[in-house]
């Protein structure tokens, strides 16, 4: 049988409209009442449509949600959605035996007349999936490229009609969920690059599977999470912060990559411009470091998750293979603070490889322009060279003979720094030996990993570890 055609935005909102039992209501500041009026026009609406409200003016906002330092802010959402819901249920206690009840609120930034900023905002729907059943909320951030005002208009409304079928009807599967909730939205009107579903209903979904496939679907480039596995809008998370940013597979974590974010971590410290306080650790894993035999395994992406929360970081996940890529989106966030990156002496053959930028008309120059401009600094671990097992470092690196004047021109402009201080002992640690060493069944891996990781490793059997079964006599 052929696999019946998607529906239509108006499809969407007919069927919601003609199921008896959902009913809710909406509020939306920003872009016009663009997802409701999808609903008005559906027909049938009156059996699903409670009220609907949008408080342009910032006092009137203010009168109804308190005042508000910012207004298109996850906070201002919340308070939204906390106050709507609160609404439809008191106001309606008839409808509880009857009624699956939802409130529908946004808060978003649309493009200006003169065009001169980015379209963003904050989604989200908090709702029954049963009668009388718990409370759920989904909530999420979104970009909006479209060109005009009535553009990103129309986007919102397609989004918000996509959130409420697929929230009601589609949360079985993750993959479909997220594929509907973008329908007719392609990348280049629009991206997500915040998820977070929760409730009583959810309690067995991990929101850090919602976040990678965010990446993998290409619905945005990069997002977060967090010690308590919840998942970040990164602009948000790292607003005005210096960021200490280290790259890795991390399969596993090793000492040495311990010993790199610590004493790198001491050196950007040491920079005038940078406050403990306003410091943010990000160890990031590109879907290039996720990938094994051409595919992305959730549950090894799950496992170094899990690792490198239990060592207290923040975990970032991107689409940015090259570090001029990822440095270009941080720079806009951290809004001229400095950022720092963390990176091994062979990770800087890479950044030196010209064939790594021929996709650049400027090639390895217009790269090092936009990724390593003024607010940007490179700390550099040594390593024990392979061929004779001396230490290879900054300081005698080798590069191509034409680029020794370009790397001794970043080293005179306090762009990039070796890392002094630095555990000699832990040199010779490479997660692909420690890695292999797992996998073969040895115990002698369990020197290079911190003590954290090698009880994780052993008890949640990752890594391909297997334990040692008894033989019966």
């Amino acid at each position: 049988m052929a696999e019946k055609s998607k529906l239509t935005t108006e499809e969407k909102a007919l069927k919601i409209n003609l199921t008896k039992d959902i009913y809710g209501c909406f509020a939306e500041i920003g872009a016009g009442q663009e997802v409701v009026a999808n609903f008005f026009k559906a027909g049938g609406g009156s059996g699903t449509i409670a009220f609907s409200q949008s408080a342009y003016d910032m006092k009137v906002s203010d009168s109804l949600y308190g005042v508000a330092s910012r207004y298109v802010c996850e906070e201002r959402l919340l308070t939204m959605l906390e106050k709507e819901y609160a609404n439809i249920t008191e106001t309606l206690p008839g409808k509880h035996s009857e009624s699956r009840f939802f409130a529908f609120c946004n808060t978003v930034e649309s493009l200006n007349y003169h065009k001169s900023n980015q379209g963003q905002g904050w989604v989200g729907i908090r709702y029954q999936l049963n009668i009388k059943g718990p409370v759920n909320d989904i909530i999420l951030h979104i970009k909006m490229h479209d060109n005009s005002h009535k553009a990103q208009q129309e986007a919102i409304g397609i989004l918000g009609v996509n959130l409420i079928h697929a929230a009601f009807f589609l949360t079985d599967d993750l993959n479909v969920f997220l594929d509907a909730l973008v329908q007719k939205l392609p990348r280049e009107r629009m991206e997500i690059d915040m998820l977070r579903i929760s409730g009583p209903d959810f309690e067995n979904l991990d929101n850090r599977m919602i976040a990678l496939n965010l990446v993998k679907k290409g619905i945005t480039d990069a997002t977060m999470f967090d010690l308590a596995k919840q998942v970040l809008q990164p602009a948000t998370a790292l607003y005005k912060k210096n960021i200490l940013l280290m790259r890795g597979r991390f399969r596993p974590v090793t000492k040495v990559h311990i010993d790199m974010i610590e004493k790198g971590r001491k050196a950007f410290l040491r920079e005038r411009r940078v406050k403990e306080e306003r410091l943010e650790v990000i160890f990031e894993l590109t879907l290039k470091d996720l990938t094994a035999d051409g595919k992305i395994s959730d549950k090894d992406f799950i496992d170094r998750a899990e690792l490198l929360s239990s060592l207290g970081y923040t975990v970032m996940i991107s689409n940015y293979l090259k570090h001029y890529k990822m440095v270009e989106y941080l720079a806009p966030i951290a809004k001229g603070n400095l950022i720092g990156v963390i990176l091994g002496v062979y990770n800087l053959h890479t950044i030196f490889d010209e064939r790594y930028y021929d996709n650049l008309p400027g090639g390895l120059l217009e790269a090092f322009g936009r990724g390593f401009g003024h607010n940007v600094k490179l700390y550099v671990y040594p390593a024990v060279n392979v061929e004779d097992g001396t230490q290879y470092n900054l300081d005698n690196i080798v590069v191509s003979k034409n680029l020794q004047g370009l790397l001794q021109y970043m080293k005179e402009n306090d762009k990039i720094t070796a890392i002094k201080e630095f555990d000699r002992n832990l040199l010779h640690i490479f997660s692909d030996d420690v890695l292999m060493k797992i996998k073969v069944g040895t115990t002698i891996w369990e020197n290079d990993v911190p003590e954290e990781v090698a009880k994780a490793i052993k008890f949640f059997e990752l890594f391909g570890y297997q334990k040692l079964k008894v033989l019966p006599n």
